[in-house]
């Protein structure tokens, strides 16, 4: 059951680096427990956003709100830097779409899980190893291989790592850029059914940016249609897929499902 309370707002949010680069003029909410996908083609806007609201990236004007844990509002870009990153470590999670990205390499899969749980306060090593096996199996990865690094890990291992790094502190919301990106299609299947359950299981808030519209399908509850920067589609994801109003939608699923 989705809060009456927004999560997060979005307000006027512009970040534009030249005519129709960037975004401009974004507004809408987020609420707990909600999964929002923005899709569009390569240059709309999507990526400039997702790092906007989640606070890798300061916009040009507008403003980003999120209400925290103890019911507080806060603006996000009014925070210190430090701030948005404790906050990014603790209440958010950012699922990269290459795994090196959002993982330690240098590291075991052990101490990448372990790191998140640090940074919440964890100090118990006994502890942080048995929630690190915990989640291991819960993302499907031989707990057995705890002690390995993420170097020695498949495509699909590293992502389902990074999964598992992220959803340990139990945020309450998570960024996800393209999270099935440059998988094998059966690596896909199985990560996108693991991605659907923990979501579901978890009451995740999720912002997911994708370029693939199945994977928006499979994923989002509403979908936010991107191009030149603006949005020019919202609404309920199977309404806006089966029904587009705009031509641009239009175009961009028919463009899917013409062979």
């Amino acid at each position: 059951m989705i809060s009456q309370e927004p999560l997060l707002q979005v307000k006027n949010l512009t970040k534009l680096y030249a005519p129709e680069k960037g975004c401009e003029a974004i507004d809408f909410e987020l609420y707990p427990g909600e999964v929002l996908g923005i899709v569009g083609e390569s240059g709309s806007g999507k990526s400039t956003l997702l790092n906007c609201l989640s606070g890798r990236l300061i916009p040009t004007a507008g403003e980003i709100c999120y209400r925290n844990r103890d019911n507080q509002w806060l603006n996000l870009y009014a925070l210190s830097e430090f701030e948005r990153r404790r906050l990014l470590r603790t209440e958010w999670g950012m699922v990269h779409q290459h795994a090196r990205d959002g993982l330690r390499m240098g590291v075991s899969a052990g101490a990448n899980i372990g790191e998140r749980l640090m940074a919440v306060g964890e100090r118990h090593y006994g502890d942080i190893r048995a929630r690190g096996l915990q989640w291991m199996q819960d993302v499907e990865l031989d707990i057995h291989r705890i002690d390995d690094k993420p170097t020695t890990y498949s495509g699909g291992m590293q992502q389902r790592l990074q999964i598992a790094r992220n959803l340990v502190t139990h945020p309450r919301l998570v960024f996800m850029d393209e999270p099935t990106g440059g998988l094998d299609v059966s690596v896909q299947a199985r990560l996108l059914d693991l991605l659907r359950n923990l979501v579901t299981h978890l009451d995740l808030a999720v912002v997911i940016v994708t370029h693939d519209l199945a994977v928006a399908r499979l994923l989002a509850e509403r979908l936010v249609v991107m191009r030149h920067g603006h949005i020019v589609e919202s609404g309920l994801t199977d309404q806006v897929l089966d029904d587009p109003q705009q031509p641009y939608t239009q175009l961009l699923v028919s463009s899917v499902l013409t062979p």
